[in-house]
């Protein structure tokens, strides 16, 4: 039977709760919120400290929630904010006003603000270090590009310079587990570009160009990543990447106008964010094998540590947390190259920086 998402009664005038169905029997509606502050802009998940972070940029505040989404603080934060990540007790929030750019952090156990860093230009795309002590936020501006790289203990900011090309963005920035390398998704009037930074040496070390726009990037397990992009003509596709080989393996066309990935931790579903639909997406198979679909349009989506509960937030303010099945045992990733590797003409491996 479908799942509908329903809204928990709530004293306070909320928007109306968007009724949304999974084809996936197996897949549960757990708790439903709406919140009263307008859209939802980016979702964070602190498992550790057990809440959900929601952005509410036409409010400029956050909503800090627990994980059963039963209660919420809401701290203003003095900007619109666009990007929010976390770790141990800790909400990083990229701002915009009129006056600054900044990173304001929270203290999500009390609700307050207790710090806040200045950016010189638009923060588009961030992540934190697995230790949570250093910040990566890609910055655009409208003569250069680069990422701040922000030191938490040492409480200072340094940067990596990634080249700037007419017309360039930063669309995502992710780091692997040990910290060591930082992958950069760019887009640029050239073309786009998956670039490898060692997190050591400050230095761009590898570029993979792609053909269209990068809408976001999620790293899986084995050494894979995988890239969304999106275009008018084409609509949107998924790149699986090498990225020890630098090289496409598969690409995937899954249609629409994707705007957001996150892969679970199993490196075996990836949860894409479309116009009208969550598209669940089996990175063993290259195929779509499930859809939330319903009345609202999807803003944004997280998905727990353990890959076993999704978090989905719409435009209308509600955020609903699903159960999530087990998936299946991945393959080993010399059986994955060696049934599904194929090669792109329109990909192309430059040398490394020097």
């Amino acid at each position: 039977m479908a799942n509908i998402f329903t809204r928990k009664k709530s004293p306070v005038a909320a928007p109306k709760a968007v009724g949304m169905t999974a084809r996936d029997p197996e897949v549960a509606v757990l708790d439903v919120t709406a919140l009263p502050r307008g859209p939802v802009g980016d979702i964070a998940i602190d498992g550790a400290a057990g809440v959900v972070v929601a952005t509410n940029p036409g409010d400029r505040s956050i909503s800090v929630l627990d994980a059963d989404l039963g209660s919420a603080k809401v701290v203003a934060v003095g900007g619109e904010p666009t990007l929010v990540a976390v770790a141990e007790d800790r909400a990083y929030v990229a701002t915009a006003s009129l006056d600054h750019e900044a990173v304001t952090v929270v203290d999500t156990h009390a609700g307050t603000v207790i710090a806040r860093y200045p950016l010189a230009f638009s923060a588009t795309a961030m992540t934190i270090s697995p230790d949570g002590k250093r910040l990566y936020v890609g910055r655009t501006g409208d003569e250069d590009v680069d990422v701040a790289v922000i030191d938490i203990t040492a409480e200072r900011i340094g940067t990596i310079g990634i080249g700037y090309r007419p017309g360039a963005s930063v669309d995502a920035v992710r780091l692997d587990d040990s910290g060591r390398r930082l992958y950069v998704a760019t887009t640029s009037l050239a073309g786009s570009a998956l670039l490898t930074v060692d997190t050591d040496t400050v230095r761009v070390v590898r570029r993979l160009r792609l053909a269209s726009p990068i809408r976001d990037l999620a790293l899986g397990r084995d050494g894979l990543a995988y890239v969304l992009r999106s275009d008018r003509r084409d609509g949107g596709s998924i790149d699986v990447v090498d990225l020890a080989a630098n090289t496409v393996t598969k690409s995937v066309a899954i249609g629409g106008a994707p705007t957001q990935l996150v892969v679970n931790s199993e490196g075996t579903r990836a949860y894409v964010v479309d116009y009208d639909r969550v598209a669940v997406f089996n990175t063993l198979t290259g195929e779509i094998v499930d859809e939330l679909t319903g009345d609202g349009s999807p803003a944004c989506v997280a998905v727990r540590a353990d890959g076993r509960r999704l978090y989905v937030a719409d435009f209308a303010g509600v955020v609903t947390s699903l159960a999530v099945p087990p998936s299946p045992m991945p393959l080993t990733y010399s059986q994955f190259v060696a049934t599904d590797r194929i090669i792109r003409p329109d990909v192309r491996e430059l040398t490394p920086a020097v």
